[in-house]
């Protein structure tokens, strides 16, 4: 195994810790204290509770990981406006 290769796992977030950290427990029952990745801190993309979620662990460390993407839910609503609409007026029109 090369030093650069890591391994995935699925997992659900447990609890949320300051500074970016998260408990995670994967799927097959192992918990481990994982930071988000740099690429979702840049997107802010938002992790709760709950929150499915893919980790990526270094095989020299398997109590650590790094949270590299988040699982959409397909019953959450999503963070836009109600109905479609833009906010701040009527929808476009052609004139």
């Amino acid at each position: 195994m090369a030093k650069e290769e890591l391994m995935e796992f699925e997992g659900v977030v447990t609890d949320v810790l300051p500074e970016g950290r998260y408990r995670v427990r994967l799927s097959n029952d192992h918990e481990l204290i994982a930071y988000t990745a740099g690429r979702m801190k840049k997107n802010r993309i938002r992790t709760l509770v709950g929150d499915r979620v893919t980790v990526e662990v270094s095989p020299y460390d398997l109590d650590k990981g790094r949270l590299t993407f988040r699982h959409r839910d397909p019953s959450a609503p999503t963070g836009g406006p109600p109905g479609g609409q833009r906010r701040g007026g009527p929808p476009n029109r052609r004139r």
